[in-house]
Formats: C-alpha cells, sequence, structure tokens
C-alpha cells in the first residue's frame, strides 16, 4: 500500500491534491473572466446612454421621501433608462445611497445612468429666475408671482399675513397686525420646479436677514430706533427719491422732521392709501382718514408703502445732513429739488410740478 503516515494518520495520494489544484486555479480564472465581463457590461450600462440619438427632454419629478429603488423603477418604465438595476449599482457604488436630491429634472434617454444620478446628486433641479423689483408693495409681488404661475396672489397674500418672527429675529419689533410689507427683501431668487411658495418666503426672508448684519443692527440699536421703523423709512425713500445721495439727504430731512413733530406730507403715503401713482397728490386724497396718511396723521405711516433694496436702508440707517426741510421731484426730470424754507418750496413746487 502506497501510503504515509503522520502522526499516525495516512496522508492520500499527492496526485489527488494536485489534481483538485489544477481544477481550483481553472476555477479562479473563470471567475476571473466572469468579472471582467460583468464589469464591461456595467460599464457599459452605466455610462452608454440607451439612446444614441437626440431624445427629447422629459420633466421627471423625484418626490420627497422617494429612495433609489423607486427613482430607479420610474426612470425604466418612462424609457429613460433601459435597467433600473445598474443605476441602483452606481448609487450604491458611489457610497450615495440615500443623497438622491428631490425636485423636478431635464432628464432624456441619451443622457448616462452616470450623468443621470450626477445631476440627482447635485441637486441639478429645474429653475427659474423670480425678480422682485425695489419699490414694489405686496400686492405688486403678489400679482407677479401669479403672472408667472409660481402661487396665486391671493395665496401669497395670505402667507404675508402669517406670525414668521419666531424663526426671524428682524421681525421681533414688527406689530403682529401688519403683514410682511416692506421685508420682501428685492433680489433675483432662484426657485425649482415644485418648490412651495413658503420655502420661496423663507428664502426672501433669510435673505434680508443677511442683509441686515449684526453691524447695521447694532447702528440701528444705538440710534434708539428699531428694524421696523428703519423699514418703513427706507420703504417711503424708495418711492421717493432715485439716487443714492439723495436719498440720504431725503432721510435726514424726514427723521429731523419727526423729531420736530413735523407732519412728513408724503405724497408716496397718499398713494399707497389710493392706490395711484400720482407725481402730486389731490388735495381731497391728504384727507383721507387713514394711518398711512402722513398729511393728516404726525409721525411714520402705520407701517412701510413699498419693499425697500439696500441701497434705501442704509440711507435710513445713515442720514445726511443738511440745512434742508423740504423737497420735491420734478415732474419732467425727476431731479431731486431742495429747499431750506417754506417759501423757496412753495416757489420750487410751481416751478417744478406743472
Amino acid at each position: 500500500m502506497n501510503a504515509e503516515f503522520v502522526l499516525g494518520m495516512p496522508v492520500l495520494d499527492r496526485a489527488i491534491p494536485q489534481f483538485m489544484k489544477f481544477n481550483f486555479k481553472k476555477s479562479i480564472k473563470l471567475i476571473a473572466m466572469i468579472l471582467v465581463l460583468f464589469c464591461l457590461f456595467s460599464f457599459f450600462e452605466i455610462y452608454i446612454p440607451k439612446s444614441k440619438d437626440i431624445s427629447p427632454v422629459i420633466v421627471y419629478t423625484a418626490k420627497k421621501g422617494m429612495g433609489d429603488e423607486d427613482i430607479a423603477r420610474d426612470l425604466e418604465q418612462q424609457g429613460i433608462i433601459k435597467n433600473n438595476w445598474f443605476f441602483r449599482l452606481y448609487v450604491v457604488i458611489l457610497g450615495n445611497h440615500s443623497k438622491l436630491q428631490a425636485g423636478s429634472y431635464n432628464l432624456s434617454s441619451s443622457m448616462s445612468i452616470a450623468d443621470i444620478v450626477k445631476k440627482f446628486i447635485l441637486g441639478d433641479v429645474i429653475k427659474e429666475n423670480i425678480i422682485i423689483i425695489e419699490g414694489w408693495d405686496i400686492q405688486d409681488i403678489g400679482k407677479y408671482l401669479e403672472s408667472k404661475s409660481f402661487c396665486s396672489q391671493e395665496y401669497f397674500l395670505s402667507l404675508t399675513k402669517n406670525d414668521w418672527s419666531q424663526n426671524f429675529d428682524i421681525l421681533k419689533d414688527k406689530p403682529k397686525n401688519l403683514n410682511l410689507e416692506g421685508y420682501i427683501f428685492p433680489d433675483t431668487y432662484q426657485v425649482y420646479l415644485g418648490q412651495t411658495p413658503e420655502e420661496l418666503l423663507k428664502n426672501i426672508l433669510n435673505n434680508l436677514s443677511k442683509k441686515l448684519t449684526p453691524e447695521l443692527r447694532n447702528e440701528i440699536v444705538s440710534q434708539k430706533k428699531s428694524v421696523f421703523e428703519i423699514i418703513t423709512m427706507a420703504s417711503i425713500l424708495e418711492k421717493e427719491v432715485k439716487t443714492t445721495e439723495d436719498k440720504k439727504i431725503v432721510s435726514g430731512i424726514l427723521w429731523k422732521r419727526l423729531v420736530n413733530d413735523m407732519s412728513l406730507q408724503i405724497d408716496s403715503t397718499i398713494n399707497y392709501i389710493t392706490n395711484k401713482s400720482e407725481a402730486r397728490v389731490a388735495i381731497k386724497d391728504t384727507k383721507i382718514d387713514s394711518p398711512y396718511n402722513t398729511y393728516k396723521y404726525q409721525g411714520l405711516p402705520l407701517g412701510p408703502i413699498s419693499n425697500p433694496g439696500i441701497d434705501s436702508i442704509l440711507a435710513a440707517i445713515y442720514p445726511i445732513e443738511s440745512p434742508y426741510w423740504y423737497y420735491l421731484s420734478a415732474s419732467t426730470t425727476g431731479k431731486t429739488i431742495f429747499s431750506k424754507t417754506l417759501l423757496e418750496h412753495n416757489q420750487a413746487v410751481a416751478k417744478y410740478l406743472k
């Protein structure tokens, strides 16, 4: 018997282990070939688009709460990708299993799975510019949003009546009974398809909060004024004066008149009441009983009359002292004419407001 004993145990013929070793090597090679083929196939599935031709763009919306499996199945059913399994595989390989962002995307079958996944990870959603202009009031903004098919004017106005002060310190001193007039900061805002009006409003208030830096807020406090008073004054300057320098001078005039218990007599506050845009308001309109009527009542109006830009806000915070007490805007040129006395002002009215 051709056998060897090690510690009393028989050792099988060495030919058998060699045969097994030969088969094992063949198995390793076979597995390696399969893996290579699988990797090549996966590469083509992931990086080669379903369609080589230019395909029509499809707006696909990934709703909040959808996972990569839900999205992958949707994309396959809509004909954007060939196989949802490779979509999910690629997401796992990248380690971004839960980082696909909700929103609406422009996709097509001429895009590869890799390109599509990249869009979802980056949140490259469809966006549109919402442009809010300096001096618009809340009604203007509501009409604009409705014209853009973003939301109805009525719904936007209802949102501005909500109390947002718990989330934004800049609203702490705003009277609760007033809406957000004055606080809808003029700027260009990018909104994505499906974004809610509430989210847009939060972005706007966040923007204003950043613009009102700690330094500016400290300056307001040092002047013993409130953010609400500054925004109200800025809203007047936005409607009354064109240039940055003139806004600062007019700001100085108006604050000075308030300190001296003089009526502001601002035409823009009357236009806010009547919803007109008269360069020279009618005498009968100056008698309207309204807390916004600065001809009838002393002090600032009840609240802001427009939504001011940063230049007007800074002018309200940093007024320029001058010898002037009166001003007007020439009806033909819009140039601001300043006067030191009421007599000079009346002469300017006769000359420039025709």
